[in-house]
């Protein structure tokens, strides 16, 4: 009889670890990038650190800041990203991604996307983006809000490329 409790204890315990630690990881992930609320484009560890949260983040190759003069900005450059609907894809992972940037990132006013050349290349201001919202970036104080906002906004394809005229 002691035996089995042992053992009942023992797997209890281990089920209440494992719980315990996959719970933990799911609020940590969750709640990570907004560590980097209200950071400043000249912090170039918080920035790489927001983009390693975002679309694409494996195929990021490479960024540029602006921080010499007003408005200030980055280009973000990107290995061959792989889609059926590459211009889509394009389009839509540079609003996604310049929506999490402009809320996150105090100060950052304009953000390039380069996919790979001329032809590739998608270029959002803070200013534009909330006009396209109707809202401002800033507000946002969780992840869930912002991945709600861009989702029903990519949607609508029209919208889309009105953004990028």
């Amino acid at each position: 009889m002691k035996s089995s409790t042992k053992y009942l204890l023992i797997f209890f315990l281990t089920v209440c670890v494992f719980t315990g630690c996959s719970t933990n990881k799911e609020v940590q992930s969750q709640s990570n990038i907004f560590t980097y609320n209200n950071s400043l484009i000249g912090d170039n560890s918080a920035v790489i650190s927001i983009i390693k949260h975002l679309q694409h983040n494996k195929e990021f190759k490479e960024i540029s800041l602006q921080t010499k003069e007003e408005p200030y900005g980055m280009t973000i450059t990107y290995n061959e990203i792989k889609a059926t609907e590459i211009e889509k894809e394009y389009k839509e992972t540079a609003i996604y991604n310049a929506t999490f940037l402009f809320a996150l990132i105090e100060n950052a006013e304009w953000v390039t996307f380069d996919f790979g050349g001329e032809n590739y290349q998608y270029k959002i201001t803070k200013e534009e983006l909330q006009k396209w919202y109707g809202k401002l970036l800033s507000d946002f104080t969780n992840e869930e809000e912002i991945k709600n906002l861009v989702q029903k906004q990519l949607k609508d394809v029209n919208k889309i490329n009105q953004l990028f005229r």
